[in-house]
């Protein structure tokens, strides 16, 4: 891990936090409980990515109201959703609204171990992702508005002579953009810079008319002015559920266990 482990409690019920808080670090994780959802709301544009334990039934502000936020907001954190409802629906509701895992009150200690070590990979991958793409939209960025009118040009595969008939330009010119492109790009080839687009976000379909280009033209010259967001694009953490006593396993999903087991946590 290159940072410290950290997990988002919320939970409007105080034992609980303070044993949930107890148990995480000494996995070496450390622990910031909330006493409400809309506390943990009010305090999202100043946290970093973390994981995120989330009681569903919490007064003024439930648990799938914190989800929702989530995804309103395009918060891409793994969420483990906990209830002591045994209801096959809350568990789904969960997920729909983007929970990875949903676990049943009182907590299974082994199974509340195995949600946080896969949420905090879910994690890592996703940050990483993230970087990646915050790095490919840096290089696009310094595209000037006509660089990228011809690099998408080329991109969807028009050879130099055609490009320069869309664009009203000549040959020789597409030839010294296309140049300019590689360099600035820092790949060396129209293959690498394709895939380096990709990351960024770009698509390289056919457009209607040239409003198309022209909007990716302006968005590139205004990110070089304010700056390059560092999205944590939603969908790149897998959901999971466990399976129900007396269930069966489909295909490889995990559903809500509702069963008891010795090793609880206080919830």
């Amino acid at each position: 891990m290159s940072h410290q482990r950290t997990v988002y409690l919320i939970d409007d019920d105080a034992a609980t936090r303070r044993s949930l808080s107890s148990h995480v670090a000494g996995m070496g994780v450390e622990a910031w409980p909330f006493a409400g959802g809309g506390e943990f709301i009010g305090m999202i544009g100043h946290l970093r990515p973390s994981c995120v334990i989330l009681d569903i039934e919490m007064p003024h502000i439930s648990g799938l109201e914190v989800l929702a936020e989530l995804v309103r907001q395009d918060v891409d954190w793994p969420v483990i959703a906990v209830s002591s409802r045994g209801e096959l629906k809350v568990a789904i509701d969960a997920m729909k609204l983007g929970a990875v895992d949903f676990l049943q009150k009182p907590l299974q200690v082994e199974e509340l171990d195995a949600a946080l070590e896969l949420a905090f990979e879910s994690l890592e991958r996703t940050m990483a992702a993230s970087l990646a793409r915050q790095e490919a939209q840096e290089r696009v960025s310094r595209l000037t508005p006509r660089e990228v009118d011809i690099g998408l040009a080329l991109l969807r595969g028009m050879a130099n002579k055609s490009a320069a008939h869309e664009l009203g330009i000549s040959v020789r010119t597409v030839e010294m953009h296309r140049a300019h492109i590689l360099e600035k790009l820092v790949v060396k080839s129209l293959a690498e810079a394709a895939v380096l687009m990709t990351q960024a976000g770009l698509t390289f379909a056919q457009p209607e008319d040239d409003s198309y280009r022209k909007r990716f033209a302006l968005q590139f010259c205004l990110s070089r002015k304010a700056g390059l967001p560092a999205p944590m694009s939603r969908g790149s953490v897998r959901p999971s559920f466990r399976t129900p006593e007396g269930g069966s396993h489909r295909e490889t999903r995990r559903l809500p266990s509702f069963r008891a087991a010795a090793g609880t946590i206080a919830g």
